[in-house]
């Protein structure tokens, strides 16, 4: 072979491999930047957005994963020690970024009607409400969400004992970020966590992760329509609280009686929320053994407050499952309604049954979000791969044991007065019930003394309450606002202050 053929072999030996590498996205540290400008709230913003992967390291310093993220990061910004940064999470767990990424605080969001329902052609368009304007944000995929992998000689067995649980997750995480605010210089920035869903134990376990281990100290966290975080409920608590969500959905529904009906949601939630933790809860503590007229009462008052029948109450033993609520409140309409939005309407097959045939909201939004992604990735952030994005479903089996990821927060948060935490959660939401997201806040801070760095935020939409116009905007100003009442003044120290007469 003589020198030019040689020469010609090799360069096409280098691209087949550096090609091959590329569509199959294997290198584990590698990342595109794109330049681009977006309107919010009328003003322009410049932005740096750089996509790809960082490693993951084993205590050897091997890689052994590789997490997909997107950084955006505003250009015109001459001091970043006062830039808050902000890593957003999803959940599931096993959900891509992908939710709050296009739906929530990101520079683009997918096309969607004033209410959340999806529109043809699907796509993106700026979101005029993104807080890109005040702080940087990172969106981060877990191992097997989105483009994030294990690296290949990994077996599942090992893939889920090294990634998938509580605290396994958190861990690697936190050592993820700290490598991630090292190599951006970002370490004298203003911190924050925000969460949705299963991302909320996960970032509340991180706050306590990041201090202890990492030594990295945060300015907030915000939960996103929250799950348990650990907190124990007990049966008959777990079955009285959903009795507020119900009644939201019910008046969203039009199903309560006249005198509620003709009320604002407003003004009917403080009701019943006053009724479930005053009586509901004692009389479910009971069992069988109240009365029979306290049984009837009570299927009278959550029969008033839910929509259901009084006779379909008392046939559950005065405890709704939430399956059969959804099912049955619009039964004889002949619909269902949604479990992370109810406000969403679903057909089943037969109207007979205890559960819907299929989650109503889950496929509307599937029709939004996925187009949207794998054309925004390739055409907006020039990030080229034949890889499968995850949205979901990859990360079975999960190791939920160990969970304190509630009193992690706490702890956190007591270790470290600068810490603020906010909850978002939406009035129509069955998954993760809005009443429950305030019981966490009540738990958690047993004393009371920490709930002035303490704040709950509620809007009339469901899970993903940003799908919704109004919400997108407000949601997003209360973040604003989160910011500012948790950055301090120049020079306030953290430290608590006694008392004194």
């Amino acid at each position: 072979m003589n020198i030019k053929n040689y020469t010609i072999f090799l360069a096409f030996l280098v691209f087949t491999i550096t090609s091959n590498a590329q569509q199959l996205n294997t290198a584990m540290d590698s990342t595109v930047a794109t330049f681009g400008e977006v309107t919010i709230k009328g003003k322009p913003v410049k932005y740096k957005a750089i996509a790809g992967k960082q490693p993951v390291w084993d205590d050897k310093g091997k890689i052994i994963a590789g997490l997909y993220f997107t950084y955006y990061e505003r250009t015109d910004v001459k001091d970043r020690s006062k830039r808050p940064l902000f890593f957003s999470f999803n959940g599931g767990p096993g959900a891509a970024s992908v939710w709050m990424h296009l739906g929530y605080t990101g520079p683009y969001r997918v096309k969607v009607d004033d209410e959340g329902y999806p529109v043809q052609p699907y796509g993106v368009e700026e979101n005029p409400h993104s807080i890109l304007d005040v702080a940087d944000i990172v969106y981060i995929e877990p191992v097997n969400t989105g483009f994030s992998r294990p690296i290949s000689t990994m077996d599942e067995k090992e893939v889920a004992e090294r990634f998938f649980g509580v605290n396994q997750d958190i861990e690697y995480l936190a050592s993820w970020i700290n490598t991630f605010v090292t190599r951006q210089n970002r370490w004298a920035s203003p911190k924050y966590l925000i969460g949705e869903s299963y991302g909320t134990p996960r970032v509340s376990g991180l706050s306590l992760e990041l201090q202890n281990s990492h030594w990295m100290y945060l300015n907030g966290v915000i939960l996103v329509s929250p799950t348990g975080l650990g907190i124990e409920r007990g049966t008959a608590v777990e079955a009285a609280n959903f009795l507020p969500y119900y009644a939201a959905a019910a008046w969203f529904h039009k199903k309560l009686p006249s005198d509620l009906q003709s009320k604002d949601l407003d003004d009917v939630l403080p009701e019943v929320e006053r009724y479930t933790l005053n009586q509901l809860i004692p009389i479910m503590a009971k069992g069988g053994s109240i009365s029979d007229a306290e049984r009837k009462e009570a299927a009278k008052n959550i029969s008033r407050y839910s929509g259901l029948s009084e006779k379909v109450v008392l046939e559950h033993n005065l405890r709704i499952p939430e399956q059969f609520f959804w099912k049955e409140l619009l039964r004889d309409e002949g619909f269902t309604i949604g479990r992370l939005d109810s406000r969403y309407l679903g057909i089943d097959k037969n109207d007979s049954g205890e559960r819907p045939d299929y989650a109503a909201e889950i496929r509307s939004w599937q029709h939004s979000f996925t187009p949207a992604i794998n054309y925004y990735f390739k055409n907006f952030l020039n990030y080229n791969t034949d890889l499968d994005y995850y949205i979901g479903g990859h990360t079975r089996p999960w190791d939920r044991s160990g969970n304190t990821t509630g009193d992690d927060l706490r702890q956190a948060m007591s270790q470290n007065p600068y810490l603020h935490v906010m909850v978002q959660s939406g009035y129509y939401d069955g998954a993760t019930d809005y009443f429950n997201s305030k019981y966490n806040l009540w738990q958690m801070d047993l004393s009371g003394k920490l709930k002035d760095r303490m704040s709950w935020k509620g809007y009339r939409s469901g899970h993903m309450m940003y799908l919704r116009t109004e919400d997108l905007e407000s949601s997003n100003e209360h973040i604003r606002e989160f910011i500012k009442l948790s950055t301090p003044k120049d020079g306030q120290p953290a430290q608590y202050l006694r008392k004194t007469k």
